[in-house]
């Protein structure tokens, strides 16, 4: 029955393993351990644990096993490792797979951490890294060769709203016999099809869409059966990046009402970004789901929608400090996702590792500030803008 269901379906009960009581909410076990009936039982499953049998909580539990089941079922994938955070996906993601001597082609413009374990974890223990703008096919091409072992990138940039056309990357990179791996965060779960446009590993932030209302933090890996369980789970069940089960109830609840709220976000972004076109305090607004983005047509392609987030771009950092401070609605944080919209001056916060020079190449400069819509009622947001426009 789960093989017809649609995508909401299916985030409301995929996966769902009931105990026997029967509960309707899914059982959270929280438990670091398990008791095995004899010792020759637990010998046996310490040399191959069924898909319900679990050893230790860094190894797998059984709410955490509803949620990566539910969230392969989405994607489309065949299994899942649910982790710590969005960071631990995308660090274990690409360490697990890497060793010295190979080679990583991946876009420049992507969100500061995962630039740092590019830069400085992965060359640190001798991967080859070559930077790229995502946007190019050429450069893609010239950057990729017989040694490369994967390719990285955002679907939708964080935070200057470039895509990627994963489709022509993936043909690229698997003629090379390299894989794919995407931070697909700014698609969310509800949009991709990352898998069918040809990525190998999709990661998520399960902080965001997913949990989107600002509680835990979480990650997921998410690809084949054989590489989920012969290359990811062995690195993460011994470096212990993985999900707890309590933050993988919370998950589940979340998915509950994922669909819900990203469509409602997406609208409320859409209406944004038509009222704010065109406006005098605004140098440029960028969003990938409006017919004024460069890259809409392969937005509409790729994922049918652009999302939850805009970025706008001020003359200033002083003006958009102005503009951030003057909001009443909207939040200044730098979380995504969310139910509550948030905004976020990056050049200061989550891109402020890097260097003017850095920033200046990826388009961040000191006027962009990255806004993700929430559910708030989008009138009310509107006029919250708009006002704080007034105020710079």
């Amino acid at each position: 029955m789960s093989e017809t269901w649609n995508k909401r379906t299916t985030a409301v009960h995929g996966g769902t393993a009931r105990s026997g009581w029967g509960e309707v909410s899914e059982g959270i076990f929280l438990t670091q351990g398990f008791v095995y009936d004899s010792a020759e039982a637990a010998e046996a499953r310490f040399i191959e644990a069924g898909p319900d049998e679990f050893i230790y909580a860094r190894y797998g539990n059984p709410t955490v096993a509803m949620f990566e089941r539910r969230m392969a079922m989405l994607e489309g994938a065949e299994d899942g490792f649910a982790t710590a955070s969005g960071m631990a996906a995308v660090s274990g993601a690409l360490t697990s797979m890497l060793r010295a001597g190979d080679h990583v082609v991946a876009a420049k413009a992507l969100f500061g951490s995962c630039l740092y374990v590019l830069e400085e974890v992965l060359t640190r223990f001798g991967v080859e890294v070559t930077f790229v703008d995502g946007t190019d096919l050429e450069a893609w091409r010239a950057a990729i060769r017989p040694s490369t072992k994967c390719v990285f990138f955002e679907t939708i940039a964080n935070p200057t709203l470039e895509v990627v056309d994963i489709e022509a990357v993936a043909e690229l990179a698997h003629d090379a016999g390299a894989l794919v791996v995407i931070d697909n965060v700014f698609a969310t779960p509800v949009y991709s099809r990352a898998l069918e446009q040809g990525a190998d590993l999709v990661v998520y932030s399960a902080t965001k869409h997913i949990d989107g209302q600002g509680r835990t933090l979480g990650g997921i890996i998410l690809g084949s059966k054989e590489f989920i369980r012969k290359t990811v789970e062995p690195y993460m069940k011994h470096t212990g990046g993985s999900m707890s089960p309590f933050t993988a109830w919370v998950m589940l609840k979340g998915l509950e009402t994922m669909e819900l709220r990203v469509r409602a976000q997406t609208a409320s972004a859409l209406a944004l970004t038509d009222a704010l076109q065109g406006h005098e305090k605004l140098t440029r607004v960028a969003y990938p789901g409006h017919a004024s983005h460069p890259q809409h047509a392969l937005t509409q392609r790729l994922m049918g929608a652009g999302g939850t987030v805009i970025a706008l771009d001020l003359s200033t950092q002083a003006e958009a400090f102005r503009f951030l401070n003057a909001l009443q609605i909207v939040l200044i944080s730098n979380n995504l996702g969310d139910a509550k919209s948030i905004i976020t001056h990056p050049a200061t916060t989550t891109h402020q590792r890097l260097s003017a020079e850095q920033r200046e190449t990826l388009g961040i400069g000191p006027g962009l500030v990255r806004f993700s819509v929430g559910i708030e009622d989008t009138g009310d947001l509107i006029a919250d803008v708009m006002q704080a426009l007034d105020a710079v």
